[in-house]
């Protein structure tokens, strides 16, 4: 058996990877001064480079790469729903005679209990794009964490990459060779590489530091790591 040099699953790890790259295409007019390699085209060979590796080689078993896509889908839904009811309580609260008009613009004027895959993910993006930075600073300001709306916004990248994933692995059935092994570890190598100094820039913003913390990203997903695969940043 190849050895990997993580312990997560290959669809998790490469869903993480994934993950991290667009965090840091989002961020690349900080980052670029870190680093002058770090170029739009660089992030975007990476990114296409784990399409790629999902496309080609994950499925060496059909059902258990299914399987494990459908988990991953899953443990991201539940906390999504559980956070989106939770922000739609505390407007409702804090809000009174305002809170439909804002609901409304969120998205969440309806039930979001019981929405399947496809209908959730087009619920997060409605509440990323109604959540102006005018609007966060009104709902912040009653009381709602900032953190837990920028939670939410990132849940709609994650499912969406999530939901993908298992698209992508239903028609794969070859076999993870050594040359499938020798791409998840280069892309994992070069990525936690990408992390590492990328948590150091951002040492004192936590909410952007744990965007480039491979286990934090893993942990957002929903899952938890065998082990820590990184040393803590202090």
């Amino acid at each position: 058996m190849s050895l990997r040099n993580y312990t997560f699953k290959d669809v998790v790890m490469l869903m993480a990877a994934k993950t991290i790259l667009q965090s840091m295409l989002e961020n690349l007019g900080e980052l670029s001064k870190v680093r002058t390699n770090w170029t739009e085209a660089y992030v975007t060979e990476l990114i296409l480079k784990v399409d790629t590796a999902i496309e080609n080689f994950l499925g060496l078993d059909k059902q258990q790469s299914l399987r494990e896509a459908t988990d991953l889908l899953n443990s991201i839904m539940a906390p999504a729903l559980r956070d989106l009811a939770f922000v739609k309580t505390q407007i409702e609260v804090d809000f009174a005679k305002e809170a439909g008009e804002m609901l409304k613009s969120l998205g969440l004027n309806k039930n979001i209990h019981g929405v399947n895959q496809e209908g959730l993910i087009e619920l997060l993006y409605s509440f990323k794009k109604g959540m102006t930075p005018k609007q966060k600073t009104t709902i912040t300001q009653k009381g709602t964490s900032p953190v837990l709306i920028d939670g939410i916004v990132a849940y709609a990248t994650q499912l969406q990459q999530a939901n993908l994933s298992q698209e992508s692995l239903k028609s794969s059935t070859q076999e993870v060779s050594q040359e499938a092994v020798d791409t998840f570890n280069g892309i994992y190598t070069e990525v936690i590489g990408i992390g590492k100094i990328a948590s150091k820039f951002y040492q004192n913003d936590r909410l952007k530091k744990n965007q480039f913390t491979f286990t934090k990203v893993v942990k957002k997903m929903g899952i938890a790591p065998k082990k820590e695969e990184e040393p803590v940043t202090p």
